[in-house]
């Protein structure tokens, strides 16, 4: 059984105990339970339930495992033959989340 969901401008096909990487949330402690209800798609074996566009009364309860950072990426900007060289770098933030159940009704 898998589901097709949005959270945070993103989609993410998402499986039962699945460990996704999601951007921040800021407001969830770990450890803590929420649920998702942004579902466009689920499908169990044969059976396929498509939202319009949304599926109703569908939910996906998830569990924060961590919040960490990512890897550094630096950004360069230069302007050729003008003296100009700029380099920044940042590490986003994101939040790792394991799927505990689907729940269609």
């Amino acid at each position: 059984m898998y589901a097709i969901m949005k959270f945070k401008g993103f989609q993410y096909k998402v499986e039962q105990d699945k460990i996704l990487r999601v951007p921040y949330i800021a407001n969830k402690e770990v450890g803590s339970e929420f649920e998702i209800n942004d579902i466009f798609m689920i499908r169990n074996n044969d059976d396929i339930l498509v939202g319009n566009p949304l599926v109703n009364e569908a939910k996906i309860v998830a569990e924060v495992l961590s919040h960490k950072r990512d890897k550094k990426i630096i950004v360069f900007k230069k302007k050729r033959r003008k003296g100009y060289a700029k380099k920044n770098g940042h590490r986003q933030d994101f939040t790792e989340i394991k799927i505990k159940n689907i729940i269609k009704s």
